[in-house]
């Protein structure tokens, strides 16, 4: 059997079924393309099949697209019997991407940055009195690890313990311009972070990041990190109220 095209040009049957073939081919192709895009996982010849039928031409498919992606930005690869695109080899090192991983702090290392910023220059054991509970051994690097918070001198008193006080870091993620900048008692009770009836006398201090030293603090010495590591020795390894934990 023949057919006629429309410039009198004669098809054959089996030119016809080429035709269609070669369609559906095609079809199946971008079909196993946008698969490819829009999965999330690799995917198994079966996958495949579930979306074009049996009788499919999956492997042909696989191999054509494979080389079509071959000198692309994406390539087309096979991972434990499954396929995915997948970034050129080549290309993987302009489009690392480093990014720090936030932070969360602990409630213990909240309040700890909280009394720092507000009452610094302020020693460890000032930092427990005022919060009412141990300090861990932990918080404080915690802390000095993120860059907000720096070992400012030693109080002139006994054990001449380390002083803390904030950084411009600090500054910077909390997006002040001062340290004067830190809300007073008047935007606290607004904010809700004060409930109940406060004593007469409460007060918010006068927050001061001066870099000068204070009268009652020395500069520090250059036994600090074995002065550090005594102070932190000092510290019971008790178990926490539940404030701390």
């Amino acid at each position: 059997m023949s057919f006629v095209m429309d410039e009198g040009d004669i098809v054959s049957s089996e030119d016809t079924e080429v035709i269609i073939r070669d369609a559906r081919f095609l079809r199946d192709k971008r079909i196993v393309e946008a698969l490819l895009f829009g999965s999330a996982k690799p995917l198994s010849a079966e996958d495949f099949t579930f979306h074009l039928g049996q009788d499919s031409q999956i492997e042909r498919i696989l191999a054509e697209l494979a080389a079509d992606y071959a000198p692309r930005g994406v390539n087309l690869i096979q991972t434990a019997g499954k396929w995915a695109f997948r970034t050129a080899d080549d290309l993987g090192h302009i489009l690392v991407r480093e990014k720090e991983e936030p932070r969360k702090l602990s409630r213990a290392a909240l309040e700890t940055l909280a009394i720092i910023a507000y009452h610094q220059p302020v020693t460890r054991a000032e930092i427990e009195d005022i919060r009412g509970v141990a300090t861990s051994k932990g918080t404080l690097d915690v802390l000095l690890e993120t860059n907000w918070v720096r070992l400012r001198g030693r109080r002139k008193t006994p054990g001449r313990p380390v002083t803390y006080g904030t950084t411009d870091v600090f500054l910077d993620h909390f997006g002040l311009q001062a340290i004067s900048e830190l809300p007073g008692l008047s935007e606290l009770k607004g904010a809700g972070f004060f409930d109940g009836r406060l004593p007469p006398d409460f007060q918010v201090p006068e927050p001061s990041d001066s870099p000068n030293l204070t009268a009652d603090e020395d500069p520090l010495d250059e036994d600090l990190f074995v002065m550090i590591s005594e102070e932190r020795a000092s510290v019971t390894d008790e178990p926490l109220s539940e404030a701390e934990a």
